[in-house]
Parts: C-alpha cells; structure tokens; sequence
C-alpha cells in the first residue's frame, strides 16, 4: 500500500488525485493533506481521508479549520514549515507535488531530500531549479515521476526505447481558448474569455498560463530537465483536439504517441501505480467517434510567450526562474483586472531584458532570483507587492 501526501489537495490535479485513491482504497492510504483557501472542501477531504496531518497557509486558518472539525482531529499546522512537515511526514512513501506555482518548490525538494518518491505536477520546481532538482533526485535514490498530461505521455512513449535513438520530443498543445482569435481580438481579451479552455478543467493560473501558451513553455523546459533531452529538440504542435498528449520521434523516422481522452485522472493513475495499470475512472477513447487529428506550429506573434519560455531556457542558469516569477505576477495582475491580455508577455519580456543570467548553486538563491523576478515585474506592471 502506498502511503500518500497531497501537496495541493484542493486544487484539480489534488481533487483528481483523491478521486484516483477513492476508486482504489486497498491501494493507497493519504497520510498527510496541504491546502491554501478552500477550508470547506479541505474539511470535506478530511473526513472522508482520515489523514494525521493537515497544513494550511496561515495559523488564523489553522485555528478555523479546528473549529469546523468535531471528533478526532489531524494534527493541524501552516505556512511552509507546515508544508515541508507534510512532504516529509515519516509514513509517507510517495508525495504528489500539485501545488501552483513556485510556491511547491521548498515542500517538494524537501519531500526528495527526505527519500520520498515524487508524482511531480508542479513544473515550476523544474522550471526554476532544474538541474539541482535532478541532482537531488539522484542523490536521493528516489523515482520522479510525471503527472502532467504530456510529460506522462512522452514517458510512456519513451519506454523500451534508448535516450540516443531519440530525434525530437513533440509537446501537444489544444491552443486554449484563443486559438483563432486574432492580435486586434486579443488586445480585448477578458479574464472570462482567458478561462474558457476548449477541453481541460484546470485552475485559473494554469487556465491562463494555457491562454498564452506560457503553460507549453514551462512544459518544454520541464521535460529538458526530466528527459535529458536538450531544448533545440523539444518542439510544440498545436494539437487542438487534445488526443495524442505527445509524441517521441526516433532517429528511424518512428513516431511513437499516446492517445486519450482529455482527463487528468488517467496520468495520475499512472504516476501513482507504475509501472502496474489501474482503472482510472477514465473513459475510454474511441476513435470512430473521432472527426479528424489535426496538427499544426505555434503562432509565436499572437503568443509571444511561448518563444519567451525557448529564450529563458536557453539563457539557461538563473533566467528561467526570473521568467517563471515574473509570469506569475503578470497572470495575477491580470487575473485582478490591472493589465489587459496581452501586457502579460509584454511585461515578462521587459522583466527579462533587465535580468543577467547568473548561475544558481543552491535552492536558497534559486528562491532569490524568483524575488527579484517578482519585485521587477511589479514595478514593470506598476501593481503592489
């Protein structure tokens, strides 16, 4: 039996992570939840999952949540030491990462450095420390495996299969809700436009991230780091029935792809059980219903941040981190109405353009250039700290 933390429970990856434990009790137990905000569905978590520790954000929510349990309680504790005391709970064997944002990245090295397997949903921890992260990974002795959609889909794909023979991994994108609206529509853009995905339920962050294609970016320099594969050889395709979630092509020309309907259950299932299969909940795909695949490249004019997301990898050393940082202050101010659509990227760049790129020898400075990220952006965007 595997004995789980959920970093992030009340968010969609963490709510489909339970659905997937649920349907498999005699496979898992939830040793420990975190959660921002939402204390009710928190609170509902609890009672059906029974875990022995609960972290919150702050101690005034921790004292609230106590309030609204009655019978035994979890321990109850907050903010990052509260999270990092999840992540390394003793009992614990495998922690998946699904907090938004680089706020995951102490809690989830923290859960490595413990020796705990990791079902990685949080591509920032990659994005922003990738290379120490992977050390750490090795160091540890611990397995890091995939959850996001196309991640999961270029593992499953890269099975049985050398890293040498591999001539290019191809990143699927749907293209979000803006695939055919043109840079005039764009400039109008709302925040209700932004969050109207074609085919994903996901949180407003990511749902946004997706609109400007910066959630593909921060994909390719995650799968650089998880897949060893340099980032001249990680290519999107818009992809925009959301089908094949991504492909590997060999050096013999062989594309090899994997299918499915669009639902996160079936790549945390996978992540959670490997190498065994389970009954995910998923529906099963059927092609015949299906009216055509259709693929095509990125428009990078219309969605600038996608080739924001190539340059900061290539930059390599601090730079992805400052652009990580920078974007979660924009898809903010956004998100609160202060920038329009497209001052998201525009914003990022300028933010790049003040950066020089340092080496990063440690998670402490790793943590550093993502606050002089996110202090620049800010006086960039003119919003408050």
């Amino acid at each position: 039996m595997k004995k789980l933390t959920i970093l992030g429970s009340t968010g969609s990856i963490g709510v489909s992570t339970l659905e997937v434990v649920a349907a498999q009790p005699e496979m898992f137990r939830v040793v420990a939840l975190t959660a921002g905000a939402n204390l009710e569905l928190l609170k509902s978590q609890i009672e059906t999952f029974k875990p022995g520790l609960v972290s919150v954000l702050t101690p005034e929510k921790a004292r609230t949540l106590s309030r609204m349990l009655s019978g035994k309680k979890p321990e109850i504790v907050h903010g990052v030491e509260g999270m990092i005391a999840a992540a390394t709970a003793p009992e614990t064997t495998m922690v998946v990462a699904a907090i938004v944002g680089a706020a995951g990245l102490v809690p989830t090295t923290a859960a490595i450095m413990a020796g705990k397997d990791v079902a990685l949903a949080n591509k920032e921890t990659l994005v922003t420390a990738g290379h120490l992260v992977m050390d750490m990974v090795r160091e540890a002795g611990v397995k890091l495996y995939p959850v996001d959609s196309e991640h999961c889909a270029v593992f499953q794909s890269m099975a049985g299969h050398r890293n040498e023979d591999i001539a290019r991994v191809i990143l699927t994108a749907s293209g979000g809700p803006f695939l055919n609206w043109g840079k005039e529509r764009l400039l109008k853009a709302t925040v209700t436009d932004a969050l109207n995905h074609p085919n994903w339920s996901m949180g407003r962050k990511i749902t946004v991230d997706s609109a400007t294609m910066m959630n593909k970016g921060l994909e390719v320099i995650e799968a650089r780091w998880l897949f060893d594969i340099p980032v001249q050889r990680i290519a999107v395709n818009i992809h925009p029935q959301s089908i094949i979630h991504s492909m590997v092509e060999y050096v013999d020309g062989s594309v090899m792809a994997q299918l499915g309907v669009p639902d996160m259950k079936g790549p945390i299932a996978y992540a959670l059980t490997y190498p065994a299969r389970v009954r995910s909940g998923v529906k099963p795909l059927d092609l015949t219903a299906l009216s055509g695949l259709t693929f095509f490249n990125p428009d990078t004019e219309r969605f600038p941040a996608l080739q924001l997301a190539y340059r900061a990898a290539e930059s390599g050393e601090s730079m992805p981190a400052v652009m990580n940082a920078a974007n979660e202050i924009a898809v903010e101010a956004f998100l609160e109405g202060r920038i329009g659509f497209m001052a998201i990227a525009e914003s990022i760049e300028k933010v790049m353009g003040l950066h020089a790129p340092h080496a990063l020898n440690s998670i402490e400075e790793v943590l550093e250039a993502d606050r002089w990220g996110r202090i620049t952006a800010r006086k960039v965007l003119g919003v408050p700290g």
